[in-house]
């Protein structure tokens, strides 16, 4: 196997020093000049490979989302969707509490969220779709809504649950598993 090319190996010690760069000092009071340092690199081969740190934590953020094969695979396995659904936001949780910083710039975005998830990549947003739809298909989750739209609406009840605990560190499986049990069931009474 041919090893990695230079760049690919600086972009890869840069994401690494980023991430722990981000864990142990958390985002805003990391520079870039701490970045290139931890990585052993040059300031000016940091700035040719990634223009700002946000670039950098997107770019982290990006790679965690692109990892949910196991969760496809388990769709694609027709596993039971409320399982799944609970599984990948505990998952998610417990990567947000990790990375407290990262989970603050993932979760409160500059911009306002579409109601499709960007076609281009892989994102949290499109397997939230997905495992909806894979509800709709088990006859588990409504099928006169939009996928898109409820997966904005349980991600938006999530966020928000996530935003909070970050403040306060603690998030328990058992408060996902009420998020997913409000959010499936609603809070009226018919």
């Amino acid at each position: 196997m041919p090893s990695p090319k230079r760049t690919d190996r600086s972009r890869l010690l840069i994401l690494e020093a980023a991430d722990a760069a981000f864990r142990a000092q958390g985002f805003a009071a990391t520079s870039m000049e701490d970045i290139a340092r931890r990585a052993g690199l040059a300031r000016k081969t940091l700035y040719n490979l990634f223009s700002t740190k946000e670039e950098i934590a997107l770019t982290l953020i990006a790679r965690v989302e692109a990892g949910d094969a196991a969760y496809r695979s388990r769709m694609a396995a027709n596993e039971d969707v409320f399982v799944l659904i609970e599984q990948v936001l505990i998952d998610s949780a417990g990567w947000c509490l990790a990375n407290p910083s990262l989970a603050r710039l993932a979760l409160a975005p500059a911009e306002r969220p579409s109601l499709a998830p960007p076609a281009d990549r892989p994102s949290f947003q499109g397997l939230v779709r997905d495992l909806l739809r894979l509800g709709q298909r088990q006859g588990r989750i409504r099928k006169d809504e939009n996928a898109d739209f409820m997966a904005l609406v349980l991600l938006a009840v999530y966020g928000q649950a996530m935003l909070t605990a970050l403040s306060t560190a603690t998030i328990s499986a058992a408060d996902i598993r009420h998020i997913v049990r409000i959010v499936v069931e609603g809070i009226g009474q018919r």
